[in-house]
């Protein structure tokens, strides 16, 4: 299982899909989302780790960014225990599992390549292969970045989604 708590045999994905939307349309999530935006295009250095909501580089998660722009202290937060997690930012369980798995999840740090093998094959061999190459860290540190800004002005509502671009 994830951070985000989701696991693959989910009984009823319909219902859960509804959980998430609801959760984002509402207005702690619209909130939750606006204060992201602005906090996530004051940062410095825009890149994102995963796995922690701040890690030992002092990098935030997504949702840790929106933590340190709140002014919540994050260490004695689980970032294993998604409900816990949601109710010290007051936003819906399901919203804070959703972003965790956006930001977690989302991007795999790996790239499938082929390769054209060389030298003596047995007929029944094939000539290329493909195999799996890790992506820089700091390259996906800044690719995450993109894909959850971009998904926080995807999830903002018409009138939310217009202040935040004029701002």
């Amino acid at each position: 299982m994830s951070r985000s708590g989701y696991i693959d045999d989910c009984e009823n994905p319909g219902l859960w899909r509804g959980c998430v939307e609801r959760a984002i349309r509402g207005k702690r999530g619209q909130q939750a989302l606006r204060e992201l935006a602005d906090a996530m295009d004051a940062m410095p250095e825009k890149v994102l780790a995963a796995d922690s909501l701040v890690n030992a580089d002092g990098e935030f998660c997504t949702l840790g960014v929106l933590g340190q722009a709140r002014g919540l202290n994050m260490a004695p937060l689980d970032p294993e225990d998604p409900d816990a997690v949601a109710a010290a930012f007051n936003i819906a369980p399901a919203l804070a599992r959703e972003i965790v798995y956006e930001n977690d999840e989302a991007l795999y740090p790996w790239n499938w390549v082929e390769v054209e093998v060389c030298g003596p094959l047995r007929r029944y061999d094939r000539r290329t292969i493909t195999v799996r190459v890790d992506i820089d860290y700091e390259l996906m540190a800044r690719a995450r970045w993109q894909h959850m800004r971009k998904w926080v002005a995807d999830n903002l509502r018409g009138d939310a989604k217009q202040e935040n671009q004029n701002a």
